[in-house]
C-alpha cells in the first residue's frame, strides 16, 4: 500500500465515509444553470461537481472540418485549478484530452448529428470540485446541458464508477478509494436499452469480479437517470407554472 495510504478502507462493512459497499453518495442534478449558453447544467455525486455548457449547432469553422453529413460533436474536459487538494496546473493535460476524448465518442452515440450537417455542437465541461469519478459527473452534465439546449437524442446518457477496494466490490468509488483502492471502473450507457457507451478498467478484475462491478456500476447508472429525468421535468414544470 502506498505510503500515508489508511490501513482500512472498508471496517466492519462500511466505508470511511460511512457508505455501505453497495451506496452512492448524495446525487444533484440542475439544469439551465448558465443563461448565455444554449443548454446547461450541474451535476454531482458527492463533493464531486461538474458544470457544462453546450453551444449549438452552429456553423462549423474552419471549413475544411465540416462534414456534409453530419454535425461534429466538441468536447473539451477541464479541472479548475482550484478543484482539488492539490492546485491543478492549468491549460490542457494528457489527461484532459482523453477524457475530452471519451466524452465526445460516447455522447456522438446518441446525438442525432444527421440532423445537423456542416455544423459543430461544442460541448464544455468545467470540474469545479473533485473527489474522485469526475469523468462520470462531467458525461452526466454534458448529457444534460445537450438536453436543455433541446439537441435531438435517442437517450441520455447516464455514468457511474464501480470499483474494488479492500477485496470488496464497491459502488461509486470516492475519495481514498480512488486513491488507494485497487480498481476503479467508470461506466457509463443509455439507460433505456442499457447500451454501454463507456468502460473502462484501471486495475485487475476477475471474470467473477468484473460481472458484479458491471451490474453494479448499471444500477448506480440507473440512480444517475433518475436524477437526470427529475431535473428535466422539473424545469418543464416551472415553464408551465410561469405560463
Amino acid at each position: 500500500m502506498k505510503a500515508g495510504a489508511p490501513e482500512k478502507l472498508i471496517i466492519d462493512g462500511k466505508r470511511l465515509d460511512g457508505r455501505g459497499i453497495e451506496e452512492m453518495r448524495e446525487i444533484e442534478a440542475r439544469i439551465g444553470v448558465l443563461k448565455r449558453a444554449d443548454g446547461s447544467a450541474f451535476f454531482r455525486f458527492g463533493n464531486t461537481r461538474a458544470l457544462a455548457a453546450v453551444y449549438g449547432p452552429r456553423q462549423l469553422h474552419p471549413k475544411y472540418l465540416q462534414d456534409p453529413k453530419k454535425a461534429l460533436i466538441r468536447c473539451k474536459y477541464n479541472m479548475a485549478p482550484f478543484s482539488s487538494y492539490e492546485r491543478i496546473r492549468p491549460g490542457v493535460s494528457r489527461r484532459s484530452i482523453e477524457i475530452s476524448k471519451i466524452l465526445t465518442e460516447a455522447l456522438s452515440q446518441v446525438v442525432f448529428v444527421e440532423e445537423f450537417p456542416r455544423a459543430a455542437i461544442d460541448v464544455f465541461v468545467e470540474i469545479i470540485q473533485a473527489d474522485a469519478s469526475t469523468r462520470c459527473a462531467a458525461l452526466n452534465a454534458a448529457a444534460l446541458a445537450l438536453a436543455d439546449a433541446g439537441i435531438p437524442m435517442k437517450d441520455l446518457v447516464s455514468s457511474c464508477a464501480a470499483g474494488k477496494v479492500d477485496g470488496e466490490i464497491i459502488l461509486d468509488v470516492a475519495g481514498l478509494e480512488d486513491n488507494y483502492g485497487e480498481v476503479d471502473m467508470p461506466v457509463a450507457m443509455t439507460p433505456r436499452d442499457e447500451n454501454i457507451v463507456l468502460l473502462q478498467i484501471d486495475g485487475i478484475l476477475t471474470k467473477e469480479e468484473f460481472e458484479k462491478a458491471l451490474d453494479l456500476a448499471r444500477k448506480g447508472c440507473k440512480k444517475v437517470y433518475e436524477a437526470q429525468k427529475a431535473a428535466l421535468k422539473e424545469k418543464y414544470i416551472e415553464v408551465d407554472e410561469d405560463e
